[in-house]
């Protein structure tokens, strides 16, 4: 069974930077799209960024600018670079990859707090 591994979050004082990491156990084929997704208390989980098919990168309007999604296949790692943090960035950070449509591997989900 394939695990996605997240690490990276941490408490950080606005304007700070973090990186999260996302590794998978091992490789997976066919992934076609691979997120960072997160979630506060009470409400649903949003897309932060995605890689789709490898290269076309896609942001929500609130980290553009901010935020870089990147992948090193070599590793199996999906990053998301994290500057300018705000408090409202706040929440449970998840990564999700999605192979050929048909399967969406989740992580366990890392914390990120920002203070202001």
């Amino acid at each position: 069974q394939v695990q996605l591994v997240e690490s990276g979050g941490g408490l950080v004082e606005a304007g700070g930077s973090l990186r999260l990491s996302c590794a998978a156990s091992r490789r997976i084929l066919s992934i076609t799209a691979m997120g960072w997704y997160r979630q506060t208390p009470g409400n649903q989980r949003e897309l932060v960024a995605v890689i789709i098919s490898g290269s076309t990168a896609n942001y929500a309007d609130s980290v553009k600018g901010r935020f870089t999604i990147s992948r090193d296949n070599a590793k199996n790692t999906v990053y998301l670079q994290m500057n300018s943090l705000k408090p409202e960035d706040t929440a449970v950070y998840y990564c999700k990859w999605s192979q050929s449509g048909l399967y969406d591997y989740w992580g366990q989900g890392t914390q990120v707090t920002v203070s202001s």
